[in-house]
């Protein structure tokens, strides 16, 4: 759980023996899970100490330790399945995924896909569901009814039913057959990238690019391509290939753009950019306050002392906007000329610098 967690818990924690008081290393989830996988539910409450610890992890794949005198760097090849529940556990489609979730964009452009998981009504997902849940309590590992004396007999039809649906969808795969394939897979199958997948990746990438070229908006970034490595050898991994074909890159690209399409789209535009999940603002959200802050500084230049309140400022703005614009648009804007040192603050009064 992503709120009981802590930075020792996913790295390693020293500790000193008893007896001879002397200190060693006791490996944490990232560590213990060194080529598995580790699983965090409730990411979007876990305190940032325990997130920065995530960043090298998730990067390098190692676990840098420098504590008590014991200065180490542990291996920590593992893979995370994160899930995290949006801002007042409602989603708002209205907003992007950095708005909705509470999480750094640092952290959150270093996972290979974002999915968003909507609860939407519709009839047949929800009858699986709930014959599925039903079908929990309706039987007992033993054969007896959940509901003692006073359940309904025949309660696992509801199981049975819901194996049915499930089997007219395809082919059903016991858990245990399932589970033992994922383990010789990854033991005994290391496939490899072959001259043509290479080009073929190649080419999609430049085609990711070249998909917001016209926009002027980064619509693939050098971390998407390591992605789409990643997951063309899992794909091919998956079939026990020994080597990745074109078939396994364009389902990575698939996965890819399926995920990009539902995390990375600016809902201002509609059109996809990955500067929301690097730097959690839009191309054309950062060229608004780019276009207020130039028409803040025209402001200044018009009074005559070169100086005027935050508030007439704002007042100002909002008599030539076209659209409305916020305080805390005009404060963000400001904060920007700031760092630029092109405009100074003191006490609510905004005044050109020298």
């Amino acid at each position: 759980s992503g709120k009981g967690s802590s930075a020792a818990g996913l790295t390693a924690m020293v500790t000193q023996e008893a007896h001879s008081r002397e200190f060693y290393l006791e490996g944490g989830a990232m560590v213990l899970a060194d080529g598995g996988i580790v699983c965090i539910d409730e990411f979007d409450k876990m305190s940032d100490g325990a997130r920065s610890v995530l960043h090298e992890a998730m990067e390098q794949q190692t676990v840098s330790i420098a504590k008590a005198g014991i200065i180490c760097t542990l291996n920590a090849r593992t893979s995370i399945l994160a899930s995290a529940n949006p801002r007042e556990s409602r989603y708002n489609p209205g907003l992007s995924v950095i708005d909705n979730i509470d999480l750094p964009p640092t952290l959150l452009s270093r996972f290979d896909l974002i999915y968003l998981l909507l609860d939407k009504p519709e009839e047949r997902t929800d009858r699986l569901l709930a014959r599925h849940l039903v079908g929990l309590y309706a039987t007992r590992p033993d054969g007896a009814d959940a509901g003692g004396d006073g359940g309904a007999p025949g309660g696992g039809g509801v199981r049975e039913d819901s194996a049915d649906d499930l089997a007219r969808e395809g082919s059903v795969i016991g858990h245990r057959t399932l589970t033992d394939y994922i383990s010789y897979a990854r033991q005994h199958v290391h496939p490899r990238l072959t001259d043509e997948a290479s080009q073929e990746l190649v080419s999609a990438y430049v085609e990711m690019r070249r998909a917001g070229a016209g926009r002027k908006t980064i619509s693939a970034t050098p971390r998407q391509l390591e992605s789409l490595i990643r997951l063309a050898e899992a794909h091919a991994r998956l079939h026990l290939r020994g080597a990745v074909n074109t078939d396994d890159v364009g389902e990575a690209v698939r996965l890819m753009r399926v995920a990009t399409q539902q995390a990375a789209t600016d809902p201002l535009t509609g059109t996809i950019d990955m500067d929301l999940i690097a730097t959690g603002r839009s191309a054309a959200a950062q060229g608004q306050i780019n276009q207020l802050a130039a028409r803040l500084l025209e402001l200044l230049g018009e009074t005559s002392t070169g100086s005027t309140t935050v508030a007439a400022l704002h007042s100002a703005v909002l008599e030539t906007a076209i659209v409305s614009v916020s305080y805390a648009q005009v404060r963000e804007a400001l904060d920007q000329l700031r760092g630029e040192r092109s405009v100074t603050e003191h006490a609510g009064v905004v005044s050109l610098a020298n």
